[in-house]
């Protein structure tokens, strides 16, 4: 929008400072545009583009244009001020000294998205045009971006909004999303996360998330390609989890919690539309599970046995730690008083994960309750001595785990050379703590296939 040289003002006229200096600005011969009252001067704002393209905050704002450049500018109503800019002597003599203005409407919150969208840089990502009879609800569904659930319209308005939850520019690429290897932005997560009903502080972990899951170790499109349950599963700490809300406590695996759910869901979302990885196309699952909607917790950590599960894994502060995970198992042991019988409880359950003649096949996560937990903080116990002690526990004698042996075909083919095998490989096995304050309940997660031809845990930092 190209400016008049001379002196150009904004104003609106429900500001009483702008009606206070309007005979001024006729006097100055002034072009004059007004936000909300089209016929009070010549100039007609009440779209808003020029105050927005000139970053009007505070009416009314008077400009000095030179070659059609702005050289000068004065907010509010000054006469010392409109003296200097305009180098006119005398205004507005019966006019108090000084008065404050108002906000402008460009700035007004309620306005702001409608304004960026219609007239700001844009957004790049492609614009699906709905025909005036088609339900917008409705249309996600039919055309296949949805994870079965409604999800929120990611009207530009939102997208923008979304984004302000992140300083990172965006255009920046985030990650190569399996299972079709396609560059995702930052915006492309920003229209997801809308659609999965994220707020803008969420942003930032979706982000990390979104990182660590397309980590090549991760093995993505295999955990997709998979006929096995397991899906991602997030785990945050650091302070970032209780400054968006997340749950860490009663029922922290189960529903009921934004920005447990949307989170996770983002996740899922980004891996569907960007990455392509659909139910019964590329995802190959005999079963699946309801995790793969969205499985996300925040680590409780303020009166853990263990430091926080990222620390542990070299990332301190702030981190999201991604995990393949399969469905939760429940561990019930409500007598044990000392960590030895308690690590014995958890041992023989973690033995049947996946199937008890499998060692070293699949990996798991243990959430700890905060009543268990509380066993292990007394005695002195961290992740550490835990893991250690239930590497011991979980040797298997070989001779269980070959085929036939307890009349089951399935096991270890003929011919092991150990006397005994451990459940997990090394690094297998992860150790969280979560839940709410009652209930002598702890959790497994299952995990997918370990190792070369798996899937490993990825670590990864939440920048803002």
């Amino acid at each position: 929008m190209q400016l008049p040289d001379g002196l150009v003002a904004v104003v609106k006229r429900d500001c009483p400072t702008c009606t206070l200096v309007e005979p001024v600005l006729r006097g100055l011969g002034a072009a004059v545009w007004c936000q909300d009252d089209p016929d009070w001067f010549d100039g007609d704002d009440t779209g808003l583009e020029l105050s927005y393209r000139l970053g009007i905050e505070t009416v009314p704002t008077l400009l000095r244009v030179e070659g059609g450049r702005e050289t000068g500018r004065v907010v509010g109503w000054s006469r010392e001020q409109w003296e200097e800019l305009t180098g006119a002597a005398g205004l507005g003599p019966g006019l108090p000294e000084h008065r404050p203005g108002c906000g402008s409407l460009s700035v007004d919150p309620s306005r702001v998205d409608e304004l960026e969208a219609r007239y700001g840089d844009g957004l790049a990502s492609r614009r699906v045009a709905l025909a005036d009879l088609e339900d917008e609800h409705e249309a996600l569904f039919d055309r296949g971006w949805t994870d079965g659930l409604p999800v929120v319209p990611p009207t530009p308005e939102r997208v923008l909004r979304l984004l302000r939850g992140t300083t990172r520019d965006p255009r920046e690429v985030v990650a190569v999303v399996p299972p079709d290897l396609v560059a995702c932005t930052v915006e492309k997560v920003a229209v997801n996360a809308v659609m999965a009903g994220c707020l803008p502080e969420h942003l930032p972990v979706v982000l990390a998330a979104v990182e660590a899951a397309c980590a090549e170790e991760f093995a993505l499109h295999g955990l997709l390609a998979t006929t096995y349950f397991s899906g991602p599963v997030v785990v945050v700490n650091g302070p970032v989890a209780r400054r968006v809300g997340m749950n860490s406590g009663v029922n922290a695996l189960g529903q009921g919690n934004r920005a447990n759910a949307t989170i996770g869901r983002a996740l899922q979302l980004v891996v569907r539309n960007v990455g392509g990885g659909r139910p019964g196309e590329v995802d190959r699952a005999t079963l699946g599970n309801p995790g793969k909607y969205t499985c996300c917790f925040a680590e409780r950590e303020e009166d853990s046995p263990f430091a926080p599960l990222a620390a542990d894994r070299g990332m301190p502060g702030d981190a999201v730690t991604v995990f393949a995970g399969a469905g939760v198992q429940p561990v019930v042991d409500q007598l044990s008083r000392d960590p030895e019988s308690l690590a014995r409880s958890f041992a023989a359950c973690l033995r049947v994960n996946a199937h008890p003649k499998l060692p070293m096949a699949f990996d798991a996560m243990l959430v700890v309750s905060p009543e268990h937990g509380q066993v292990f903080r007394e005695a002195g116990w961290d992740r550490a001595r835990l893991l250690a002690e239930l590497d011991g526990l979980l040797q298997l004698p070989a001779g269980e785990l070959v085929r036939g042996a307890g009349g089951m075909a399935e096991g270890l083919p003929p011919g092991v050379g150990a006397e005994q095998l451990p459940k997990f490989r090394p690094g297998g096995l992860l150790v969280t703590h979560a839940g709410g304050d009652a209930g002598l309940f702890s959790a497994i997660i299952g995990g997918w296939v370990s190792g070369e031809t798996g899937s490993v845990p990825v670590t990864r930092e939440v920048r803002g």
